[in-house]
């Protein structure tokens, strides 16, 4: 924090302004690694002997940060404010509202998830190293044990999937879009599944297609994983478009189903 504190200094603009440095400080370090989501600020005791500010000052930029969803605060929290992941909550926020405030339909979540995720996938066959591929191996494992468990498990394990697939592409901004996204579905996810006539099956099959998304990242088969996203995530949503959404959104899977040709 040693970089937070020299950039508090009240300087020519005087305390008037320490409190927008300390949050530019904050996010600086946040963006660098040098913070990362989980790690927790001094206390406001500490910030303001630290930073050589007043105490409504860090209050003020606590304020801030915490609007933009980056921190936690809570007056009087001696362990200090805890730093939170901006896709965690605010991005997804964002998502939800434009969709609401904007009628967006069904079939608008549908085609952007399908878009993104079909890059990210592509992206990671290319890119992924070898302990990402691992990274994935595993998760596709805690899927296949969740099962047992019951949707709910098998629901966060396919997310934590998604994650290491995503985080393979190497794409930030696709990364905390999808993650956004994801969240945001998750509960959809385990609707769906619950209104299954057959849950164990449903959770199956949806094995089925990540297990071969993970073939394809392995053979580093881009053009098929990002094929296998399109189709799945379609042909897991179709039903609840109308059909004009799915007409178009057909579109594009218009190639070949990947999961009624698997490769020998």
């Amino acid at each position: 924090m040693n970089g937070v504190a020299a950039a508090a200094g009240t300087g020519p603009g005087g305390e008037g302004r320490a409190y927008q440095q300390i949050v530019d400080a904050v996010e600086s370090e946040l963006a660098s690694g040098a913070l990362r989501p989980g790690d927790r600020l001094p206390s406001e005791r500490e910030m303001v002997a630290r930073y050589g500010v007043s105490r409504p000052t860090v209050r003020e930029a606590l304020r801030v940060l915490e609007h933009s969803g980056l921190v936690k605060s809570r007056h009087g929290d001696r362990s200090g404010p805890l730093l939170l992941d901006p896709a965690g909550g605010p991005l997804r926020d964002t998502l939800e509202r434009i969709a609401r405030l904007h009628g967006c339909t069904a079939g608008e979540l549908v085609g952007y998830r399908m878009m993104l995720e079909s890059t990210a996938n592509q992206l990671a066959a290319c890119l992924r190293t070898d302990e990402q591929l691992a990274a994935i191996r595993e998760r596709l494992a805690a899927m296949s044990a969740a099962i047992e468990r019951g949707p709910k498990d098998f629901g966060a394990a396919d997310f934590d999937f998604h994650e290491e697939v995503t985080e393979a592409s190497r794409n930030t901004l696709i990364q905390y879009s999808l993650r956004a996204a994801r969240q945001a579905a998750l509960v959809q996810i385990e609707d769906k599944i619950l209104r299954a006539r057959d849950e164990r099956a449903q959770m199956r099959e949806s094995l089925r297609h990540h297990e071969m998304v993970f073939e394809a990242i392995e053979a580093g088969d881009g053009e098929r994983a990002g094929r296998l996203a399109r189709h799945s995530i379609f042909g897991y949503y179709r039903d609840y478009l109308d059909e004009t959404e799915r007409t178009a959104l057909a579109g594009l899977c218009s190639d070949e189903n990947p999961f009624r040709t698997r490769r020998s």
